[in-house]
């Protein structure tokens, strides 16, 4: 599996290596071992998985408040997103900064976000799943977000959203957060 370091400190690209024949095709998208090498969090307390029906549906951007920040794995199960992670940790050396990429199904690729980012994105296609790795178990109490278009945040997406929810459209921007 390559690791790719993205341009928020602690979050990775990870491109399994595909090996295939005339059945189909194998990816090993986690191992303890490994990610245990690398220095990554093993992900495997908790696995969602998250069903789209309409393009450009924007969930996010989401994150769990202390004592139960998340780690995440994040893979696209079926279609294409344009995934972002924006850093909010204080004390981070890239404190406010976010990275978006597109990601597809047939790409492999799988985004590791550390404790301490807000994650989000926008489909790109109908039909859309995404699967979840988490550290930690889900605890709906510290859920909190950050606003999507928070000028602040420059993040270019791609579409404007066709769907979403009214708490997502209520977040707060980044300036205006208390940890």
């Amino acid at each position: 599996m390559k690791i790719e370091p993205l341009a928020i400190d602690g979050a990775f690209c990870l491109v399994p290596e595909r090996r295939g024949d005339e059945r189909g095709h194998l990816a090993r998208l986690f191992c303890r071992d490994d990610f245990r090498a690398a220095g990554l969090k093993d992900c495997t307390a908790q696995i969602s998985e998250v069903v789209n029906a309409r393009a450009h549906t924007l969930r996010g951007l989401h994150f769990q408040r202390s004592p139960h920040e998340e780690t995440k794995l994040i893979s696209v199960m079926r279609g294409a997103v344009f995934d972002v992670l924006v850093d909010i940790r204080p004390r981070s050396p890239t404190y406010g900064r976010s990275v978006g990429l597109t990601m597809a199904y047939d790409d492999d690729a799988l985004l590791y976000a550390p404790a301490g980012l807000a994650h989000g994105y926008l489909t790109l296609t109908d039909d859309c799943a995404m699967l979840y790795c988490i550290d930690t178990p889900y605890a709906p109490d510290h859920a909190a977000g950050l606003a999507w278009d928070d000028p602040a945040l420059a993040i270019a997406w791609p579409y404007a959203p066709a769907v979403i929810s009214d708490r997502d459209r209520a977040w707060p921007p980044l300036a205006e957060l208390t940890r």
